[in-house]
């Protein structure tokens, strides 16, 4: 992979691309999880944190409906409720991270599961397994996956989505950390996705980690790298 080209993202920022507030707050979160001598209880609890803002900033998107109820003294509130059936979909391994945090929001959600890998030396994604509800092309989806690098995994798990009858416009991908790179090879292929993301990174190295980055989030998260 070359590290001498350059990508325009200002097109898809807000567009498709929703990133959260860069507040001190995030920062500082970001600045725990980034140290690589960090303990691993650590990651993962200061991750969910970081994690659960990115499942709320994806369900804002979600269509509403408005939803009239009466309060406790009698009067009318004029409300909202989703108008959408949602499922949760995480990419196996690294995007299981994420679950929790969705199940905790939305505690009766469906859930289906992708494995798509990529290959540690030819950095391509390589399909295993699916399980999905049955009426996937019903739902908005959440597909949850930590990294979006060269975006290969990515763009194949959402081919497989619309494969199975989902819709391009009702996917938004929740994901923790990208790139650039990532963000145009997903974009550009399905310019309907919507994206929300903690940070876009400078760009990727030689051996397609991110720079600054964070490393390995599944491993790290996980407990399975040394």
């Amino acid at each position: 992979m070359s590290n001498s080209i350059t990508y325009d993202i200002e097109s898809y920022i807000n567009k498709n691309v929703h990133v959260l507030p860069q507040t001190n707050q995030l920062r500082a979160l970001h600045t725990i999880i980034r140290n690589r001598h960090v303990a691993r209880e650590d990651f993962v609890f200061y991750s969910s944190r970081i994690i659960r803002l990115l499942i709320e900033t994806g369900l804002n998107l979600l269509p509403f409906e408005p939803l009239d109820v009466k309060t406790p003294v009698g009067n009318t509130y004029n409300g909202l409720r989703f108008a959408t059936k949602l499922c949760g979909v995480p990419i196996i391994r690294a995007g299981e991270s994420m679950e929790s945090e969705l199940r905790a929001v939305c505690p009766s959600i469906r859930i289906g599961k992708i494995l798509i890998q990529r290959d540690k030396v030819t950095k391509l994604p390589h399909y295993y397994y699916s399980n999905l509800p049955e009426d996937i092309h019903k739902r908005h989806i959440l597909m949850l996956e930590p990294m979006l690098a060269t975006g290969g995994s990515a763009k194949a798990a959402i081919q497989l989505l619309l494969d199975k009858g989902a819709q391009e416009d009702k996917i938004i991908f929740i994901n923790f950390l990208t790139v650039p790179e990532g963000i145009h090879a997903v974009c550009s292929k399905y310019p309907k996705i919507k994206i929300v993301t903690s940070s876009i990174e400078e760009k990727l190295n030689k051996n397609a980690f991110m720079v600054p980055g964070i490393g390995d989030f599944g491993d790290r998260y996980f407990g399975t790298v040394n």
